[in-house]
């Protein structure tokens, strides 16, 4: 999040912390609301609380002085639980295509099975590449809307090319910057020595 190790504490209780808790929990919820009475505005509201408290987790981290190493993981974490819930969820629905969903997965799934090889070199995960955070922004951006257009409501069945168009993006993008780190993965592999005591 920006701050110098030594900022970097072991609280739990601070303001950007509960707000990243709150983004988990809001995970279960979106799923009832989503797929049990199929209370879509609701289920729109909680995602885009959700993308609202993502940006302020960091952004109050930063001004408040209050990262933490517990945020450091639930920040990911929150994020990662959306990007497999989401997509789920509205192939459940027909809102998009089980396709997108198998890409989304099979890419979270191999660039987890590069944990290791970073591990076995001593490492810990790669730095994550302005165009990794481009595509999940652009995904974040695209889900959303693609329940907006679920509504009834002209103005919300206007939002769906558009939807479509930043979906579509969002999945390229995801694709092409997983070949990015599977690459990176490779030559670290071969440039660098396995560590006597990994695991």
């Amino acid at each position: 999040m920006g701050a110098s190790p030594d900022a970097v504490t072991d609280r739990v209780w601070t303001l950007p912390n509960v707000l990243s808790m709150l983004r988990v929990a809001g995970v279960p919820l979106f799923l009832y609301l989503l797929l049990g009475p199929h209370a879509d505005g609701w289920a729109l509201v909680v995602l885009m609380l959700s993308g609202f408290t993502d940006w302020a987790d960091g952004k109050l981290a930063r001004v408040l002085n209050q990262s933490s190493r517990l945020g450091s993981l639930l920040d990911p974490v929150a994020d990662r639980l959306y990007m497999v819930v989401i997509p789920i969820s509205f192939a459940v629905r027909g809102f998009i295509p089980w396709w997108v969903v198998a890409v989304l997965l099979v890419r979270e799934l191999l660039l987890a099975g590069t944990l290791p090889l970073y591990r076995s070199r001593g490492l810990g995960p790669p730095e994550v590449h302005y165009l990794g955070k481009a595509a999940t922004f652009t995904l974040m951006i695209a889900l959303p809307m693609v329940l907006l257009a679920q509504l009834d409501s002209s103005v919300a069945h206007a939002f769906s090319p558009w939807a479509g168009a930043l979906l579509t993006w969002g999945v390229a993008l995801y694709v092409w910057t997983a070949v990015m780190y599977l690459v990176q993965a490779a030559q670290m592999v071969r440039a660098l020595p396995r560590v006597a005591d990994a695991r």
